[in-house]
């Protein structure tokens, strides 16, 4: 029975039964040991803000003081100004979330309500909500999550347009109460069957919702049992109650249960652990840490793995003479009895990271805008391509996760981690976060040593006009693509070669050459770019053709790939940029790039490469739709290929910069990765692709001179390119300039403590007549973007190259 229980999935024979006779020492072991086994040792809570639009209620429950009639004078309603008062203030402290609560349908019993309504130009107050739901949305970014008591399914589905998650306590299924002398007589809006078809609605909605029981108002343990199940019941027909909360009554002067006893901490805490073997381990089950005083830190004994919202700005309107705990307290707290407190949104991470199914799509870039990769709320404002502020780090008190060190051991080892063990890490936050990067980094000095290398390169993008419309991109243009950001262009040959000798002048040793797929070339093209150029300087390393060029290039000669690779060899090609691998995912793909090569055409033409001879980078782009797993099956792939041919030189994580490109405008992603989410994708991959990539380069394009500092004193070893000109970040929006000359790379390298070294793009050494050249470069020179023509490049660069 017990471990029928334990699953939550048993029926209602014998259960209530088990439950009433257990221990509560027994229970409360069970409980913890089910919620450590859905939520590992995550305690979440959601940084909010109190919205009482109206105190109005028609209901009298017997124990509520949020319910005040119309004072002479006063507004029923918040005004729109006080409303982005306290929405505005949220924001400014960092909340998330913005609730609104109010009374059920004041407006039926005061005529008051219904006279200011009109005045507002609302019908009902529920109008008046969705009316303010917005405004604060638009206004303020926060989401709103609404508890505005029974409505009907037409009211439901209007305010899913304007909230991310809605909720209605259940609060109980005992009928009794609601006849005279019960805590809910003359509550209309509490009857059970009317709050029941109210959840169920929501179910048929596809509304994230929130409910729960209210404990100590004349129930007895059996209802609360009968209350939990019929949450149950619902949830495993919609899968849509994302929370269930456990609130002990508390006795409020002035009111008619002012003298009633309350619950004591262990009914509570009973209660809390039978719901969570009734509701299984993934549910998502809080006890209002507000309503326990200085006990509240016993809770996490029965089974909860979630605070609900806490405020730093606002009180509790519902229960005013409990105030939230501080925020450190609390982390204080969850920390004490061994959990990691971690910010949420108003909906919680399952939800968060389907919104196709659960958010109307009004909704889903607010969401997006606050979200990290699993879900939970970001951690501060930081974007890739912004600078990065000063952090203030408090030392966590836990011990690094068993789980997490023992993972780490196995990658310092060489072993061959798989998708759960990568992903597990991924997810890895404060003591684990830190442990990982302190791993990666002292394995980094293992393999690589004290060095930090860079190349002095110059990145020549010949043509931003593109065939394909990957959603990411800000950089490409189409060919008549005047009213975008930037003009279209196609650079004349005379202005690559004459970048490229600028290059050479300025102690570089590799052109990184790469452009749009331009609707007139065809592999003649790149032919001719890497004969024009390796003729012009034939000492200049070129770094060319990402795999979609040569894709590209090849179908357009009907050449197979190996056969063209082999004559861009004969022409002069060196190397070739591993980009155009975003998320080697077809899941992924099928968002970002649906038309461009899928997973394994990427990597057929990387293997192809490979084989004929060259030496690849390897890229990710990371932190758009994407998740912890879709990074994991990314770093296998990679690293298998690379236990096949040997040929990548480094690993290259890419953080996808938001602000310009398409999917970020157009609200489809979220806001680049977070900073704990860069720091670990170099980490990680440190570890998983060891020993087979040796060298992980960080990019200070898009994470800017202290971002990078972090990232190499986390695994990563190279710092890239000096660039010269950097287009395709810049389109994005990133703010960190075109170009990092060699004396800036080594003084960043240097307040590291670590060892400046110059290298080739192949990772060998560069004489010193080149490295101070570099050290001693010209000004660059205004580049030329010559406007696109109707023409053949081929023919052009082919004759130049004779």
């Amino acid at each position: 029975m017990m471990e029928r229980m334990m699953t939550g999935r048993d029926g209602m024979s014998g259960q209530a039964a088990a439950l009433l006779d257990m221990p509560l020492a027994d229970l409360l072991a069970a409980a913890s040991a089910l919620r450590d086994e859905g939520h590992g040792r995550v305690q979440s809570w959601s940084r909010k803000v109190f919205i009482p639009l109206t105190q109005l209620c028609r209901n009298l429950c017997h124990y509520c003081t949020f319910s005040q009639p119309p004072r002479p004078g006063e507004n029923v309603y918040m005004t729109r100004e006080q409303v982005l008062a306290v929405a505005r203030a949220g924001r400014a402290a960092g909340c998330t979330e913005a609730l609104f609560t109010l009374g059920d349908k004041p407006e039926l019993r005061f005529a008051a309500a219904g006279e200011e309504l009109v005045r507002l130009g609302h019908a009902s107050t529920i109008s008046y909500l969705i009316e303010m739901a917005a405004l604060v949305r638009d206004e303020t970014g926060l989401l709103p999550h609404i508890n505005a008591g029974v409505m009907t399914r037409e009211e439901m589905a209007a305010l899913r347009r304007v909230s991310v998650s809605q909720g209605l306590m259940l609060e109980s299924v005992s009928d009794r109460l609601c006849r005279k002398g019960g805590a809910h007589y003359r509550s209309p809006d509490k009857e059970p069957a009317a709050r029941l078809e109210t959840i169920r609605l929501a179910g048929e909605l596809h509304i994230p919702f929130t409910t729960g029981i209210l404990i100590g108002i004349g129930e007895t343990r059996a209802e609360r049992i009968e209350a939990l199940e019929a949450i149950r019941d619902l949830h495993q027909r919609y899968g849509h109650i994302q929370e269930v909360i456990v609130q002990n009554f508390r006795a409020k002067e002035r009111t008619v249960m002012a003298h009633a006893p309350e619950p004591d901490m262990d009914e509570l805490l009973w209660t809390i652990a039978a719901a969570r073997l009734i509701l299984g381990p993934q549910m998502n089950i809080q006890a209002p840490p507000n309503l326990s005083a200085a006990d509240f830190p016993r809770l996490l004994s029965a089974g909860i793995n979630d605070w609900g919202g806490v405020s730093p700005v606002t009180p509790d309107h519902v229960n005013p003479e409990a105030p939230w705990p501080e925020v450190e307290r609390l982390r204080m707290a969850t920390e004490g009895e061994g959990r990691m407190l971690v910010a949420r949104l108003p909906v919680y991470p399952a939800y968060a990271q389907d919104n196709a199914r659960w958010q109307d799509k009004a909704m889903v870039r607010h969401i997006l805008a606050h979200a990290d990769a699993e879900g939970f709320a970001r951690e501060d404002r930081w974007s890739p391509g912004i600078a990065l502020e000063p952090r203030i780090t408090r030392p966590s008190t836990l011990p690094v996760d068993p789980r997490i060190a023992a993972i780490v051991d196995r990658a310092m080892a060489g072993a061959l981690l798989d998708e759960e063990e990568i992903a597990t890490l991924f997810s890895a936050r404060e003591t684990d976060l830190e442990h990982i990067c302190d791993s990666a980094d002292a394995l980094r000095e293992q393999v690589m040593g004290d060095a930090i290398t860079y190349v002095v390169n110059r990145n020549i993008n010949y043509t931003n006009i593109c065939l394909y419309k990957c959603s990411f991109c800000a950089f490409s243009k189409g060919d008549k693509a005047e009213q975008l950001r930037g003009k279209p262009y196609d650079l004349d040959l005379e202005e690559v070669l004459r970048r490229t000798r600028e290059a050479w002048d300025r102690g570089g040793t590799e052109v990184c050459l790469q452009g749009g797929i331009h609707p007139h070339y065809t592999g003649e093209t790149y032919l001719g770019l890497a004969k024009a150029v390796r003729a012009a300087v034939p000492e200049m390393h070129i770094h060319a053709f990402s795999p979609l060029e040569v894709s590209q290039g090849a179908a357009t000669l009907g050449l197979t790939v190996e056969q063209f690779l082999t004559r861009l060899k004969e022409a002069g090609l060196d190397t070739l940029p591993g980009t155009a691998a975003e998320i080697l995912d077809d899941e992924v793909r099928a968002i970002i790039c649906p038309d461009k090569l899928d997973t394994d055409q990427w990597l057929d033409v990387i293997e192809t490469a490979h084989k004929v001879g060259f030496r690849t980078t390897a890229t990710i782009m990371f932190g758009h739709v994407d998740t912890p797993r879709h990074w994991a099956r990314h770093l296998i792939r990679i690293r298998d290929l690379q236990r096949r041919t040997g040929g990548f030189t480094e690993f290259v994580p890419l953080p996808f910069v938001h602000m310009e490109a398409p999917m970020g405008l157009r609200g489809e992603a979220r806001h680049g990765p977070t900073f704990r989410e860069v720091r670990l994708m170099h980490a990680v991959a440190r570890l998983a692709l060891h020993p087979h990539i040796r060298s992980i380069q960080t990019s200070w394009v898009k994470l800017g001179e202290e971002g990078v500092k972090a990232c190499l004193t986390s695994g990563a070893n190279d710092l890239g390119g000096t660039l010269m000109n950097e287009s395709i970040s810049r389109a994005a929006g990133t703010q960190h300039g075109q170009e990092m000359p060699p004396a800036a790379m080594e003084a960043l390298i240097r307040s590291l403590g670590r060892t400046p070294r110059q290298r080739s793009t192949a990772y060998g050494a560069v004489a010193q007549p080149i490295h101070d050249r570099g050290m001693d470069a010209a000004e660059l020179t205004p580049m030329i973007l010559t406007p696109p023509r109707r023409r053949q490049k081929e023919q052009e660069s082919l004759a130049y190259a004779e």
